[in-house]
Parts: C-alpha cells; sequence; structure tokens
C-alpha cells in the first residue's frame, strides 16, 4: 500500500498560535481539505524569520507542511489573504477573533469539512467588509450549531411540545430552545425573549445570509439575539469563550485604553 507523501500542500486560516520554547510557536490550522491541523512554525519568533508575516491569526495562506513525529512542521507559507482591515479596527478584530476560536473550540482535530472552512473564510471577509459586524457573527454561530447537532428548538415549547404562540415566551440553554409561558415553572434558568427575536432566529436557522442581512435590527433586539445565542454557546461548549470577554471589553472602553494583550490570539509558551 503507498505511504502518503510526507510533504503536503494546503490552504489554510490561521485560527491561534501558541508559543513553543524560545522561538518557535505552535498554530492551529483551519484547512480546506484536512479539518484542524497543529504545525510547528519553526523559527518564526526570530526577527528575521520569513515565516512571520504569513502566520498571523486570521491569515488565510497557502502552507507546505512536512509531516513530523507529534506535529507537522511549516516548511514554506505564503499569504493568500491578510485581512488587514480586520487587523485595523478593534470592533471588526474583536469579531473575527471570536469567530477562529468558535470553530476552534467547535471541532475535533482532522476532521474534514469544507464547508466550516468556507463558513469561516465568508464570515471574516463580512466582519471586515460590513457595516454591520454583529449580524454575521450571529449567522455564523447558528450555523455552527446546526453542524454540530445542537439546532435549538424554536417551533415548539421543549417542555410540553405544543406549538409556540407569538407572545414573550422564554429562552432556556440548558433546555434547547425555547420554553411556553405555561411551562415556566419546569424551567430552572430561563429569561424571557420576544417574538421578533424567535423569528430573527428562525430566519437564521432556516435562511441563507443574504436573506438575513438586510434585516433592521436595532440595539435592544440584537443585544437579546447576542445573549441568547451566546448562552447557548456557551451551554453546549460548556466552557466560556475568552473572545467573547474582549467583545465586551471593545464596546466598553474607548479603543486605545483595550489591552494590547487581549487583542492577540496566542496562548501562553507550551
Amino acid at each position: 500500500m503507498p505511504q502518503p507523501p510526507r510533504v503536503y500542500k494546503t490552504v489554510a486560516i490561521v485560527l491561534r498560535q501558541r508559543k513553543l520554547g524560545d522561538t518557535d510557536k505552535i498554530l492551529t490550522l483551519y484547512t480546506a481539505n484536512l479539518g484542524k491541523v497543529e504545525a510547528v512554525a519553526k523559527g518564526v519568533r526570530k526577527a528575521k524569520s520569513r515565516l512571520a508575516g504569513h502566520v498571523e491569526p486570521l491569515t488565510q495562506a497557502t502552507f507546505m507542511l512536512a509531516k513530523g513525529k507529534s506535529l507537522d512542521i511549516v516548511t514554506q507559507v505564503e499569504t493568500i489573504e491578510s485581512f488587514q482591515p480586520l487587523r485595523d479596527d478593534l470592533d471588526r478584530l474583536s469579531r473575527a477573533l471570536y469567530a477562529c476560536e468558535l470553530l476552534d473550540k467547535f471541532t475535533e482535530p482532522h476532521a474534514e469539512n469544507f464547508g466550516l472552512y468556507r463558513l469561516l473564510l465568508d464570515t471574516l471577509r463580512r466582519v471586515m467588509t460590513e457595516p454591520n459586524v454583529d449580524t454575521p457573527l450571529r449567522f455564523y454561530e447558528m450555523s455552527l450549531l446546526k453542524d454540530a447537532g445542537y439546532t435549538p428548538e424554536l417551533e415548539e415549547c421543549v417542555v410540553c411540545r405544543e406549538r409556540l404562540r407569538a407572545v414573550t415566551n422564554y429562552w432556556t440553554a440548558g433546555g434547547g430552545g425555547v420554553v411556553c409561558t405555561n411551562c415556566l415553572g419546569d424551567e430552572a434558568s430561563v429569561r424571557p425573549i420576544s417574538t421578533n427575536a424567535i423569528k430573527l432566529l428562525r430566519l437564521l436557522l432556516h435562511g441563507r445570509y443574504h436573506d438575513v442581512a438586510p434585516v433592521s435590527i436595532d440595539a435592544a433586539l440584537a443585544s437579546e439575539l447576542e445573549r441568547a445565542l451566546g448562552e447557548y454557546v456557551r451551554w453546549v461548549l460548556e466552557r466560556d469563550v475568552r473572545s467573547a470577554a474582549f467583545i465586551d471589553a471593545v464596546r466598553r472602553r474607548r479603543p486605545s485604553r483595550v489591552p494590547v494583550a487581549a487583542v492577540s490570539a496566542e496562548d501562553e509558551d507550551t
């Protein structure tokens, strides 16, 4: 049986990086044809490294990777799209890093899924160019949940299974969707959710992005959607998403006061 090639080529987006020793970094890449992989960029922290400008988080690039015993090695890399406008705007950067972190947390290594690669690429481009930076994220969150098999229940009460009426109902992340007023006492942790929020969640679930993008969403409704999907994402992952706190920090502070450390998708030394 022929052996797979020791060196292979793939297009990927850099999700994050972390330090390895004094001069190297471990990159987490989401590839177009291999799913999520980790690879070492040797010497990338040296001042004269030729790799350094091509392996920053958010970068889409063509990678040449050599098979290693535990981790593959980056031998060559060429940037396709740097997404520089994202890096120049903290509002957009915070959303882009959130998108990358979510994909990292929702996926296992080497599980090929071109649809998720394309979803991330489209989301980064939307966040980079569109006036409303949050609508792309809500569509992205719902798409990830659907792909992972955690579609929220938005048509029937999760307790009694009666069809929801067009009144204020209640959102339960732990219950997996919406609970009606009659069953409110059966769910421990709930919050009110408006009829308009449920309608938009349904559109995010069943529609395409160009169906969602033109919808005018006021600040209160946008906050309601973000809170509901954020709670559900945390429940599914069973942990917090660090970049969500960065989004909140950017909202609270003037850009010049946001800590530089909060901007980096880089972990501690390995």
